[in-house]
């Protein structure tokens, strides 16, 4: 009850500060919809053929349960890990040239966040969230091909929060995959849809852990009220083996009513066969872990430099102890998250954002003796500067 309390204050402060001292523009929906402007190309920052642009994304988090373990306190929290503490989540320059016909991009990343994000590949590839040749012929008719490594084509949600409406990340986005490796192509299909076809080594890998590939397929309509995007991933996913498949289905529509209203909804189905050795040469399917989940949420432009978002969420996960998916036990989650945001000033935003993550299941870690609990309740302050691209 205090901190809901404190929560609403603190949302009030905000609509209270003047709204006249800086020009504002409204923040970009969800990837499935966005769209750029002449005035946002206007901002971007170049030497020569080269455009850079770039971020520093902090924040302070308050955790109520009190981990014993500060560092990944806060379990299934993407990119905000840290409890009760300051932190750095992402720092990152990007280079780029557009395809004309050919370019390139390249994003060197920095911080905890980044870690969390390469995973294993963060020994070798420690700095790296994408690096990818694009090619676009001009007589083509708007196709292009990029080879390298990308972020993934499913999810309403990015990488970057200041994408984002909220600022830590849905489970749905924690659980599906963050980026692949290999080759990416799109084609403009008439005025309002686009279609592509991945092949690439699955998923958070930039060594393959098979011999086998994961094939994607992306579609994109976008409509001036409304937009949505559905996305496939399938392939083998186990270690060693080529034994048992992975097949992952996202699906994000997106509605703007007004300038001021957008929202959102998301739907997710995942599963893996999981495969046993049953001697050195020798895999075995084995059980089916699946897992599915939706999300809804909402961004209102209260005013020129003020926005309010939320959003709610719920994931069954039905992956088993020692499978290849998910939070490694089967349960069912649920988390509420109201963000409110304030523009600093061009470039900059500040963010205020309380989230209640649930469980069916004793699964939170709460304060030094680590006991199990249902649920985990965070506040946070985050403060984003960022320069130059698209934005």
């Amino acid at each position: 009850m205090n901190t809901t309390k404190f929560l609403l204050g603190m949302m009030s402060m905000l609509t209270m500060v003047p709204l006249d001292a800086f020009a504002q523009e409204t923040n970009p929906p969800p990837p499935a919809t966005a769209t750029v402007s002449p005035a946002d190309l206007a901002r971007t920052w170049s030497i020569g053929p080269i455009d850079f642009s770039g971020f520093v994304d902090t924040y302070y988090n308050f955790n109520a349960n009190h981990p014993e373990t500060k560092s990944y306190g806060n379990q299934l929290h993407y990119f905000d890990l840290d409890a009760d503490t300051f932190a750095v989540s992402m720092a990152r320059l990007t280079l780029s040239h557009d395809a004309e016909p050919i370019g390139f991009h390249l994003d060197l990343g920095f911080g905890k966040g980044y870690e969390a994000f390469l995973g294993a590949d963060s020994t070798s590839f420690s700095h790296l969230e994408q690096a990818y040749v694009a090619v676009k012929p001009r007589s083509a008719h708007g196709f292009e091909a990029d080879f390298g490594s990308f972020v993934t084509s499913s999810g309403a949600e990015v990488t970057e929060a200041k994408d984002n409406w909220n600022y830590s990340r849905s489970f749905l986005y924690a659980l599906g995959p963050f980026y692949h490796v290999g080759l990416r192509t799109s084609m403009p299909i008439g005025k309002s849809f686009t279609a592509g076809v991945q092949v690439v080594n699955g998923w958070n890998n930039y060594i393959d852990n098979n011999s086998g590939k994961t094939i994607g397929v992306t579609t994109l309509l976008t409509k001036p009220k409304f937009g949505f995007a559905g996305t496939y991933y399938g392939g083998p996913e186990n270690a060693n083996t080529n034994v048992g498949y992975r097949n992952y289905f996202d699906s994000v529509l997106t509605l703007t009513p007004s300038s001021k209203l957008s929202a959102y909804i998301e739907y997710d189905y995942w599963q893996n066969r999981n495969a046993m050795q049953t001697s050195p040469t020798t895999y075995v399917a084995t059980s089916l872990d699946h897992i599915q989940g939706i999300a809804t949420a909402a961004r209102f432009q209260a005013a020129s430099k003020v926005a309010f978002a939320g959003r709610y969420e719920y994931v069954a996960d039905k992956s088993d102890a020692g499978g290849s998916l998910a939070t490694a036990s089967r349960q069912n989650l649920n988390e509420f998250t109201l963000t409110g945001e304030y523009k600093l000033h061009e470039g900059i935003l500040a963010r205020l954002e309380y989230r209640r993550d649930g469980s069916d299941i004793p699964y939170f870690n709460k304060g030094v003796d680590k006991a199990s609990v249902k649920n985990q309740s965070t506040l946070e302050v985050a403060v984003i500067a960022f320069f130059g691209g698209k934005r």
